[in-house]
């Protein structure tokens, strides 16, 4: 993109080697060029990772509380908590919050989830993740869910995710 212009370069346009350079340098220094550990080729290996730093605190119909801390594994290049993990946590803990109020007879499928990043988690902070149910009805299921920093209670991500309960299919 043109500096200032709001527009991508014609096609065939030279990058100038400092910005290219530059641009190279980010990859590398971000690990973004390593090659991929085996071990987190494996199937569900987030879903596992997420689960195994979640600790429940309290359970209640509508309402679910845990606690982690944030570990490397999970952080940007920044050292905060990195926004795909955020969104990969309220999503399972939306899920859980969800099987608190819907029947099992039901099934849960993600129509909408939305994050707003307020303030960043630094690594090894301890993060207290609130979710609760806003709305459940026959059809739709609503989960608000807030990070707040254990330390301070400082919010630093809120979530939402937005169900549609359908029944199982019994063939």
């Amino acid at each position: 993109m043109e500096k200032g212009s709001g527009r991508a370069p014609e096609e065939g346009t030279e990058i100038p080697d400092s910005l290219y350079s530059r641009t190279l340098l980010l990859f590398h220094q971000g690990g973004i060029s390593a090659n991929i550990p085996t071990i987190s080729q494996g199937k569900d290996f987030y879903s596992i990772l997420f689960r195994s730093i979640l600790k429940v605190q309290h359970l209640d119909p509508g309402r679910l509380i845990c606690l982690f801390s944030v570990i490397p594994a999970v952080t940007n290049y920044y050292g905060g908590l990195h926004g795909g993990a955020v969104a990969a946590i309220v999503e399972l803990v939306s899920i859980a919050c969800a099987r608190t109020v819907v029947d099992e007879d039901k099934e849960l499928f993600l129509g909408e989830l939305s994050m707003s990043y307020l303030s960043a988690a630094p690594t090894n902070a301890e993060v207290t993740v609130d979710a609760s149910v806003v709305r459940s009805g026959r059809n739709v299921t609503v989960i608000a869910v807030e990070f707040k920093m254990k330390k301070t209670g400082k919010l630093a991500y809120t979530g939402r995710a937005t169900f549609y309960n359908m029944p199982i299919a019994k063939l």
